[in-house]
């Protein structure tokens, strides 16, 4: 008797296939899972300034809540620092987009680096000098012969105008990481942030008839925008609708943290916990209800994410007159950003 078998060799190939594309199915499905990637969106990186805090609330929430990706916009936000200089990650090539204030941008333009400013986000300056009224400095000339803390890079620009304007001469010394040497009464003034270090010395237990207050926004000389968005030329030249999609995406970003005040908090403070940065959501909410000051001081839409050039050729004007700058970069060939 003859038995006939089935021959299985053709069905067994066929199961191999179908269990070999289920396997790279499977694994596509977790890589854009894990990654972000999907396809038809344009992969860039934003590289902030500093640490995570609700000074870049807008980044945070326009990738949380989808913004960038409804713009075709795959969009890693990067954590900066000050081992982590922003602009210089763009320059390599590390970082699409940064955060930096204008003095930085023209000072890098004017020093031939091809960088643009395609948004200019913050329109005035946060940044001011800040003394005990004990020490009895009331008025600019009362800052004479002085022993003042500032910050370095960026931070010295004003502070070091603001003494020439007003003749003054000044025992200044470098200001590095915290406020302990104002609170133990090592010098009598220092630089801060209006959002940040003012804030942390009244968490710190001064009150704030305690202090005397002198704003660079007060004069209209020094009064100079901070935070904007900038890329390479080459970026810009490459691609002008991506730059475009990611700076309106951004102020997207910054409209809804302002109207929905809670859940950006939530977002923001997501962002603190995974950084590990000491901070919490009381300061967190001072400085979003800042950076709406500083990023829509009128309250109006109207002029969001534009730089005007006469606040551009007041800092470049200071820039050079103080002797940072040899000549003020052209505007046009430094703004790129809405109209």
């Amino acid at each position: 008797m003859k038995y006939c078998f089935p021959d299985r060799r053709g069905s067994s190939r066929t199961a191999r296939a179908e269990f070999i594309a289920v396997v790279i199915l499977f694994i596509l499905t977790v890589s854009w899972q894990c990654f972000g990637s999907e396809p038809g969106l344009k992969k860039v990186a934003l590289m902030p300034q500093w640490l995570p805090q609700a000074q870049f609330a807008g980044y945070m929430v326009a990738l949380d809540k989808g913004f960038y990706r409804e713009s075709g916009l795959d969009v890693t936000l990067m954590r900066g620092g000050p081992s982590e200089p922003s602009m210089e990650a763009v320059r390599s090539g590390r970082a699409t987009f940064c955060t930096s204030w204008l003095s930085t941008g023209i000072q890098q333009r004017a020093a031939g680096n091809p960088i643009l400013n395609v948004g200019q986000i913050i329109q005035r300056s946060a940044l001011m000098l800040i003394s005990k009224k004990a020490t009895k400095i009331d008025s600019p000339k009362d800052f004479e012969g002085k022993k003042i803390a500032i910050w370095e890079g960026d931070f010295r620009i004003q502070p070091l105008a603001f003494f020439r304007m007003n003749r003054l001469t000044t025992n200044v010394v470098p200001m590095y990481g915290t406020i302990n040497l104002f609170l133990k009464g090592g010098v009598d003034a220092i630089s801060g942030m209006w959002y940040n270090e003012y804030h942390t010395l009244l968490n710190s237990g001064l009150d704030s008839d305690e202090l005397s207050l002198f704003f660079f926004r007060d004069d209209p000389a020094l009064d100079f925008p901070e935070d904007g968005i900038y890329c390479l030329e080459k970026t810009y030249q490459d691609d002008p609708q991506s730059c475009a999609k990611f700076v309106q995406a951004s102020l997207k970003g910054w409209l809804y943290a302002f109207e929905h005040t809670d859940e950006a908090l939530d977002i923001v403070m997501k962002y603190t916990d995974e950084a590990n940065v000491g901070t919490n959501r009381a300061h967190q909410k001072w400085m979003l209800a800042r950076m709406r000051d500083l990023i829509m001081p009128t309250g109006s839409e109207a002029d969001l994410g534009k730089l005007a050039p006469k606040n551009y050729s007041r800092v470049g004007e200071v820039l050079r007159d103080l002797g940072f700058i040899g000549m003020v970069p052209p505007f046009d060939d430094f703004y790129r950003g809405p109209k």
